[in-house]
């Protein structure tokens, strides 16, 4: 059995603070307004995860009126919903996730992002798409007000 599942983030940019995104510290201007780290990579990744097996999405699982998910590292979201596909008897095939962004630039840091986010699926980096692009200055990830993130997962029972 196959199962697919998409996920959508997006956050706005608030003055300081860290910008993390696929695990990896983006150096830029601004963090991301969040409850969490703000990592809309891993959060969209988490989405498409539990869309895929009907599981609601990340706010049911980490609601943001919880102080115990204050400022988590949103790795350990994802490490979390990872073990809820293995224990439904599933596994990745493989994920899709486009970055939205204006700013900062973010090609360098594709690869170690793809490394990370393979790590924390339990899996290889070639199953790991991931890719950047802008919308030439539209709308608010192109007027620089933050960052959008869409992902995709096809899993397979294991």
């Amino acid at each position: 059995m196959i199962r697919i599942g998409q996920g959508f983030d997006a956050h706005r940019f608030r003055e300081g603070g860290r910008l993390v995104l696929g695990g990896v510290t983006v150096p830029h201007t601004h963090g991301m307004e969040a409850h969490s780290d703000g990592d809309v990579v891993i959060h969209a990744l988490c989405d498409a995860l539990l869309g895929a097996l009907a599981l609601g999405d990340i706010g049911q699982h980490f609601p943001d009126s919880s102080e115990e998910y204050a400022g988590i590292d949103s790795r350990i979201l994802l490490r979390h919903v990872v073990s809820l596909v293995g224990e439904r008897g599933f596994r990745l095939v493989n994920a899709d996730i486009t970055i939205i962004a204006q700013a900062p630039k973010l090609a360098a840091h594709l690869p170690q992002m793809q490394a990370i986010l393979a790590a924390d699926l339990q899996t290889t980096p070639d199953r790991v798409g991931l890719k950047a692009t802008t919308t030439e200055h539209m709308g608010f990830t192109g007027r620089k007000e933050g960052i959008a993130v869409l992902a995709v997962v096809l899993l397979d029972d294991a």
